[in-house]
């Protein structure tokens, strides 16, 4: 088939490949990108995951707690300019406290009222579409609760109190000290704005992923050409390294490497004075394009959970 020359580039800027790999690998996957991604990565010319798959889009994320609930709040705008402005910026932290008295669903923050104002949060978005100029639209939001402990807020970049591009929530459960489980709470919270986890446990990542990747490195190894015995320890070895780079309770701790997650974990407890756990995270990225079944900047529908 005919591989056009957008097709290579598009490939080349994802895996950093050079240009004549990207369009064999196109020419071998029949102009499939995603496969193509595939194919690369098992001749090993792309490295793990593109870096494309997103969308431009301006606006703010707001994190919002009042201890043991908190939300964040994605408004998009059209330019930066916009989010800059003050009151563009009020909006998005009133829909962000209105949103914590609600079950954290878009279809629940959408219909509240509006802080101070007789008019529901849809509507006074409509509103000030009008008066700033430009389409905004509250495009998600997700909540995270905890019975017994606290939820940890973390804006990363943040232009004003709670906003910014990046935000993360993440729920420690346990009996202990509040303000410390919050201060561990908090550089979570930064960990994960940092690496990114796929998930919080071995257990819940996603098995097609999981399979991926292991067909991957099996056609890795098996280029090196050595016995099978050997080859089923190479690729054991590199799904466990697999693990270390996309679990968070395996992840090495960005406040200190030379111990993971978990163990940070436990250590946490000296200084907390009882057990702890974290029950779940939430990281939103501004724009960043969503996995299937969550909500994308067309399709506005979906309100995200964990």
């Amino acid at each position: 088939m005919s591989i056009s020359a957008y097709q290579v580039k598009e490939l080349r800027e994802i895996t950093g490949a050079g240009m004549m790999d990207c369009k064999i690998a196109l020419v071998e996957t029949s102009g499939d990108i995603k496969i193509a991604i595939d194919w690369l990565r098992k001749k090993g010319i792309a490295q793990a995951e593109k870096k494309a798959d997103r969308t431009a889009s301006e606006g703010l994320i707001s994190a919002v707690s009042n201890g043991k609930k908190a939300v964040l709040v994605e408004v998009n705008s059209e330019t930066d300019f916009v989010a800059r402005n003050g009151a563009f910026q009020e909006i998005v932290r009133n829909i962000a406290q209105a949103a914590l008295e609600t079950d954290g669903s878009l279809e629940a923050v959408t219909a509240i009222l509006y802080p101070g104002s007789s008019k529901t949060v849809a509507d006074t978005v409509k509103d000030a579409v009008g008066i700033i100029g430009e389409n905004i639209n509250l495009r998600r939001v997700a909540m995270l609760s905890v019975k017994s402990g606290v939820i940890a807020t973390y804006v990363h970049n943040s232009v004003s109190n709670g906003l910014g591009k990046m935000g993360v929530l993440v729920a420690i459960e346990t009996e202990g000290r509040r303000e410390a489980a919050e201060a561990f709470g908090r550089q979570i919270a930064m960990h994960v704005a940092a690496t990114n986890p796929l998930a919080l446990s071995n257990s819940e990542l996603d098995p097609v992923a999981v399979e991926r990747e292991k067909a991957i490195f099996s056609e890795q190894a098996r280029q090196s050409g050595k016995s099978e015995d050997i080859i089923e320890k190479m690729i054991e070895g590199r799904l466990r390294k697999f693990y270390e780079e996309v679990v968070l309770l395996s992840q090495a701790f960005i406040i200190n490497p030379d111990h993971s997650v978990e163990v940070a974990l436990k250590e946490a407890e000296k200084s907390i004075g009882s057990p702890i756990k974290i029950s779940g995270y939430i990281r939103f990225v501004l724009g960043e394009v969503l996995k299937k079944g969550e909500a994308n900047l067309e399709d506005k529908r979906v309100a995200i959970e964990r």
